[in-house]
């Protein structure tokens, strides 16, 4: 057989995997510090993600630290000013926290979002070469040099860099590839996800993120731009492939049993279809080796019940570009830096990993969960902190401290009429706060890194790790719905 034709080779500072919040995030860093940055999208862009793309002020500061919050606002999505939150008969009504000077948050839609990132990336000096696939990694010993991708036309090239950055999403190659398999830890969500589209009638308010508990049923508007409201509904999950007639059906059922949900989007006219992402789990991943780190949902994912993906992308991004800018071609402060910049973001975002976990559980409203909504409700101090939460200007441990512990556990007490279930309850909590308390001391410290695999490319046919072989602190997270496209969920 005759050889395969040789790869063309190049060489830059830095080549990035993954176009989108993450990537752009690192690209617009290290390419305003001067660095040579070439970023490879296997989609064609500007293009749309399966993501729910809502930012809190935190997320909006974000874009504004790397100079694109003007041109997102330019998209015309509208300021949310208010957020609302509805269970078992309470409503809590807050603003926002201000956050670098914002006030608000933001939903809009990813196809003009990362648009705008790759605008914003390219003027800063990046290079980005869409519609190329990347296939494996390049080696130099144990580190990784580059990486070997399919452009468009079906030629193979070859980039040598001093670091590779994977943010290739939560079916990263870069993290199959490096050994970064299986998660750290990973905690399987109690619920799936479906949303759509809606165009807004005249007259709807179109300044408030609003969620609605019902039942083991959460659902949520959030105007967006181009005149649209973004709807999403979490029932529990269900095992099982969903195809379009099955989101449909679950899609629709659950917006039934949502009354007030139902009521915000009567008389408007869904846009589309009913996306869906099933079988979901969140994850620490291993995220930074020699020559290579994995920022966004490649190292990192939450449940979409808290909103928090875009953010965390964005800000971890911006962080490895600035944690590297200076020691790029120092292979052992490289490393110490990535390291560095690993440990920050598990220590920054672990609690909020807990608390959206929390909220993934896919259950009803437990007493203790009923107790504070109505204490929230009448309470605007603690309302606050609970927004806070969500926008990252407050940690879990502000609502939860003793003294509030206590009076909800009196409140429950007193309002609630089956008193076992309310301690019940509370046992509960006290368990999910130790086993917390034992994943962060154990499964996310102290972890040797892994070595990059001795395969040349990231081979999909590979047969997966058997369960006998993952440590015992790592949960068995159920596939996601292959019918859903990888993509980056927010």
């Amino acid at each position: 057989m005759p050889d395969s034709p040789a790869a063309a080779a190049e060489s830059a500072d830095v080549v990035i995997v993954g176009a989108r919040c993450a990537g752009a995030a690192s690209a617009i860093t290290l390419a305003r510090a001067g660095h040579r940055v070439v970023v490879l999208d296997a989609a064609p862009l500007p293009s749309d993600t399966l993501s729910t793309h809502l930012l809190w002020p935190a997320g909006l500061a974000e874009l504004q630290h790397l100079g694109a919050l003007a041109d997102v606002l330019a998209l015309g999505a509208p300021p949310l000013t208010n957020a609302y939150a509805a269970g078992a008969g309470y409503g809590i009504d807050t603003t926002f926290p201000t956050v670098d000077g914002i006030d608000h948050a933001l939903c809009v839609r990813r196809t003009g979002l990362d648009d705008v990132l790759v605008r914003t990336a390219r003027a800063a000096g990046a290079e980005i070469r869409q519609r190329s696939r990347v296939t494996s990694v390049l080696r130099a010993g144990n580190r990784c040099a580059g990486v070997r991708y399919t452009d468009g036309a079906g030629a193979t090239v070859e980039i040598s860099a001093a670091l590779v950055i994977g943010a290739d999403g939560r079916d990263s190659t870069v993290a199959q590839t490096v050994g970064a398999q299986p998660p750290l830890l990973t905690v399987p969500s109690g619920r799936d996800c479906y949303y759509a589209y809606w165009r807004d009638t005249p007259g709807r308010p179109r300044d408030t993120a609003a969620q609605w508990r019902v039942g083991a049923d959460l659902g949520t508007a959030f105007p967006c731009d181009d005149g649209l409201v973004l709807s999403l509904v979490q029932p529990p999950a269900v095992p099982g492939r969903c195809g379009p007639s099955a989101a449909e059906r679950r899609y629709t059922e659950a917006l039934q049993r949502i009354p007030a949900l139902a009521d915000r989007l009567r008389d408007c006219e869904r846009v589309g279809r009913v996306r869906a992402a099933t079988g979901l789990s969140s994850y620490f991943r291993r995220s930074a080796g020699p020559g290579w780190a994995l920022p966004g949902d490649a190292g990192h994912f939450k449940d979409p019940v808290t909103a928090q993906g875009i953010r965390d992308a964005l800000r971890y991004g911006r962080l490895l570009g600035e944690a590297v800018t200076e020691v790029l071609h120092e292979p052992e402060r490289l490393d110490r830096a990535l390291r560095a910049w690993e440990r920050r973001r598990v220590d920054e975002c672990r609690a909020m990993f807990h608390w959206t976990n929390r909220l993934a559980r896919g259950e009803a409203m437990r007493p203790l969960e009923i107790e504070l909504y109505r204490r929230a409700a009448d309470d605007p101090e603690l309302a606050r902190v609970t927004t806070g939460i969500f926008s990252r200007t407050r940690r879990p441990a502000e609502l939860h401290t003793p003294a509030r512990a206590l009076r909800l556990v009196a409140g429950a007490l007193r309002h609630q009429p089956d008193t076992r279930a309310v301690l019940r309850d509370l046992a509960l909590e006290l368990r999910i706060g130790a086993r917390n308390i034992h994943a962060t001391r154990t499964a996310l410290r102290g972890n040797t890194p892994p070595v990059l695999t001795p395969r040349r490319s990231a081979d999909r046919s590979d047969p997966p790790v058997p369960r006998s072989a993952l440590p015992a602190t790592l949960a068995a997270a159920p596939r996601r719905d292959r019918s859903v496209p990888a993509a980056e969920h927010r």
